[in-house]
């Protein structure tokens, strides 16, 4: 089996080697876990919004991870930040393969896949690229909901 703490901290670099990085962007990484999210994200202790995905022991088992996008209790507003912002991208969301809006608790949107470590940093990498389109609708659901 691969060290998937290795995957999310060459994960974790090539974030920080993307062009757009280094325009606010921040990144927690616990291991198997990691966050993508923007400084202005109200995500200091890690529950404001984010893009989140893990492979922890649950996830080994399924052979199935998550890729998320997340609004916890750190996000000012929370029913109407998600509101407004499915109100903005619901549609493109659905759009995406695989993608479903959630909607409801701090489940914005996901996607599951499947758990297969060819290629999986770059796998990872394309779906953190991919939310990351969703960045000016985030900011602008923020705003308009504070």
């Amino acid at each position: 089996m691969k060290d998937i703490k290795k995957v999310f901290r060459n994960l974790e670099q090539a974030l920080k080697k993307t062009s757009w990085f280094d325009d606010g962007w921040e990144i927690y990484n616990r291991g198997p876990y990691i966050q993508l999210y923007k400084d202005t994200w109200y995500n200091h202790n890690q529950g404001g919004v984010h893009f989140e995905t893990y492979i922890e022991e649950p996830q080994i088992k399924k052979k199935a991870f998550p890729v998320c996008l997340h609004a916890e209790e750190d996000c000012p507003n929370r029913e109407r930040f998600m509101a407004e912002f499915l109100a903005l991208e619901g549609e493109r969301i659905n759009s995406w393969k695989d993608y479903q809006v959630i909607g409801e608790g701090h489940n914005v949107c996901q996607r599951s896949l499947p758990l297969n470590f060819k290629n999986l940093e770059q796998r990872l990498l394309e779906e953190l690229n991919r939310l990351r389109q969703l960045e000016d609708s985030i900011d602008q659901a923020l705003a308009n909901a504070a």
